[in-house]
């Protein structure tokens, strides 16, 4: 990998998540019970589908559904990364799971180039549109171009960057207030048996060549939120959580999420009749179907 490469840009900014599921209903299902807003269902025009769930920050959740196989099967055989990658990890893992990692970008050809560059490119670049629907029925187009990077190591798990060519003129405040309090993304939460086999890559793919160590791991801190890759051991003894699989490579593993008060968000799991555990910072919701990684909430206050 280029030093070269990975120093001429900013530090990039987490965007969203992608999380497959098994069906939208299941995962609107689940997440309606945490407490979320979801958004009415997206579909992509290469067989996939979403129903997002957006924070006030500007950062989302994107469960992922197959809503056309043949179509799915027909762009990935086309090189379209994305539905390749969706595909894979569906057949190593099931349907439900957390993939991928998105970082907001204004330049996807240019992040194309740092990856290809850096020998971290995942396939070439993707572009498409599709329509968006807000709650209100609020309609317009939107526009992507995204770049992908990669680790062979790793097969379950990548990265891409993710450039708004054109934005719809639509409101997204009711989307964007949520019973449980939740207000931003505060950390993403991987695995793997040694952190550090991994710490250029993730330099690259985050545009911050620092990194910090800490006894179970390190962190990669992407403006305002941060990448945090854990051992096994530390998996468990932070979150309570046994990793997914004894293979190596990272694994994206779950999300901490900011929200004003733990009590409020708990009475609302208690309302659901969700199940949910407490440590000494966090309350944590473990993996169910249409919940593809762990979640634990997080007391901010102001």
């Amino acid at each position: 990998m280029s030093d070269s490469a990975n120093s001429v840009h900013p530090v990039r900014t987490i965007d969203h998540v992608v999380l497959p599921a098994v069906d939208l209903e299941t995962a609107r299902n689940r997440l309606t019970a945490l407490g979320f807003t979801v958004a009415p269902d997206g579909r992509h025009p290469f067989g996939t589908e979403n129903a997002c769930v957006y924070f006030p920050d500007g950062t989302f959740l994107e469960p992922l559904a197959v809503a056309q196989r043949e179509d799915c099967e027909a762009s990935a055989r086309e090189g379209n990364v994305f539905t390749a990658r969706d595909q894979a990890f569906r057949f190593r893992n099931g349907e439900d799971g957390f993939s991928a990692v998105a970082f907001a970008t204004e330049d996807a050809k240019g992040d194309h180039d740092i990856f290809a560059r850096s020998g971290v490119s995942a396939g070439e670049l993707l572009a498409f549109s599709r329509a968006v629907v807000t709650r209100k029925g609020e309609a317009g187009q939107a526009r992507f171009l995204l770049a992908f990077a990669a680790d062979l190591r790793s097969p379950d798990a990548f990265f891409f960057t993710c450039e708004r060519l054109k934005v719809p003129e639509v409101d997204y405040t009711a989307l964007e207030t949520h019973p449980n309090g939740a207000t931003r993304l505060v950390e993403v939460v991987l695995s793997e048996q040694n952190p550090t086999d991994f710490q250029y890559f993730l330099q690259c793919v985050s545009g911050n060549r620092t990194t910090e160590a800490h006894s179970f791991g390190l962190e990669v801190e992407t403006s305002r939120r941060k990448l945090n890759v854990m051992t096994p051991e530390g998996l468990r003894v932070h979150f309570g959580v046994s990793r997914k699989s004894v293979e190596r490579g990272l694994r994206f593993e779950g999300l901490v999420l900011s929200v004003p008060s733990l009590d409020a968000a708990k009475r609302v799991l208690d309302e659901n009749e969700v199940s949910y555990r407490s440590s000494s910072i966090d309350i944590i919701v473990d993996v169910a179907p249409g919940q593809g990684s762990f979640i634990a909430f997080r007391e901010h206050k102001g």
